[in-house]
């Protein structure tokens, strides 16, 4: 699975909004969004931010392995 994928997967699971995300990640949300959408890849300090985040490891966020 992408990392757009992965990141739009776990956003839904939560039941959060893409500004939310953005914003508790400290990430412009138009950023977000283009990530989400799989248009733009972030840094890997704003990789690490989402995995901070969303409470999973980066290999996760990426697709490198299963366990978050």
């Amino acid at each position: 699975m992408e990392f757009s994928q992965r990141i739009k997967e776990i956003r839904l699971s939560k039941n959060l909004s893409q500004a939310a995300v953005a914003h508790g990640a400290n990430i412009d949300v138009r950023l977000y969004q283009y990530y989400e959408a799989g248009s733009s890849e972030p840094k890997i300090s704003t990789a690490i931010k989402l995995a901070d985040y969303f409470n999973v490891s980066l290999d996760y966020l990426c697709g490198r392995n299963e366990e978050k």
